[in-house]
């Protein structure tokens, strides 16, 4: 996450620790509706640091012009890997009184991608100052109950443009494998799996009943509840998960909030590193 006020270093610092054991360190863009240093900032400074941001950008808070203008910014900036997201709710968020834009969704900011990089301006016929190359990517919910759904959703990313897809956290096996062999697969775009570090009983709770399309389950609650350690066996289950997920789709996405310290222990208990 960007830092939520006008120092990187902090950011920085942690990212650092990651260099060299990751291929790419995703980017938020106001995750979660609060308000923090705009991704683009962000990526831009990893990128300076030898580290290869994703970089998010939500439609929820900019109009169609300013997503523009950012994409066409990351290009010139060196920044290749956009991943779009519609966003969260504004009502996550603790600025209540805000207003969402949502101007564009997913999908169509996929296509403004796909436009700028044949080279098409959403005005005249053709952009004057030369196309894009970016690498843009969507985000999936692997365990959506309404598969019919999910995968009408990802074939118009895909036909929109998408080139990898990012899931949300995966906490079933097999509802990945579901996914990865009737889903992506055929449609032949590469998938990126969501790990999430669980820290405690309480924390998979909240998740449980805060976060959209969490769905841990009971035999994972139960080995949070009954651990010693909670955090060393959430590490532990991540590495699990890690382990298997990277046998089954192209890539994990190892997501350890507040706590990306802890990244480099869970892919060394997963047996992973960057050459895999």
């Amino acid at each position: 996450m960007p830092p939520r006020g006008g120092s990187p270093l902090r950011s920085l610092k942690i990212a650092q620790l990651l260099k060299d054991k990751v291929h790419a360190v995703n980017i938020t863009d106001g995750s979660r509706a609060v308000m923090r240093m705009c991704s683009l900032a962000m990526s831009k400074l990893l990128l300076e640091n030898g580290i290869e941001p994703i970089m998010q950008i939500s439609c929820r808070d900019r109009n169609k012009i300013a997503l523009q203008s950012d994409i066409l910014g990351a290009n010139a900036l060196g920044i290749k890997n956009i991943l779009c997201i519609t966003g969260d709710s504004v009502k996550a968020g603790d600025q209540q009184d805000v207003k969402a834009v949502h101007e564009f969704e997913s999908v169509r900011l996929l296509q403004q991608i796909k436009n700028f990089n044949e080279g098409i301006d959403p005005t005249f016929q053709e952009l004057p100052d030369k196309k894009t190359v970016i690498f843009s990517g969507a985000a999936a919910d692997p365990g959506c109950r309404n598969q019919i759904s999910l995968k009408n959703r990802i074939k118009r990313k895909k036909d929109a443009g998408a080139q990898f897809i990012q899931t949300q956290m995966v906490m079933k096996k097999e509802n990945l494998i579901e996914f990865c062999e009737k889903i992506s697969n055929p449609l032949e775009i590469p998938v990126i799996a969501g790990v999430f570090l669980l820290k405690s009983y309480k924390n998979a709770l909240f998740i449980n009943k805060y976060v959209p399309g969490a769905n841990i389950p009971e035999n994972i609650l139960n080995r949070l509840k009954d651990a010693k350690d909670p955090l060393q066996e959430g590490m532990n289950i991540a590495a699990e998960q890690a382990h298997d997920y990277i046998n089954i789709a192209n890539g994990i996405h190892l997501m350890a909030v507040k706590t990306e310290h802890l990244i480099p222990k869970i892919l060394e208990k997963a047996e992973l590193n960057l050459e895999y």
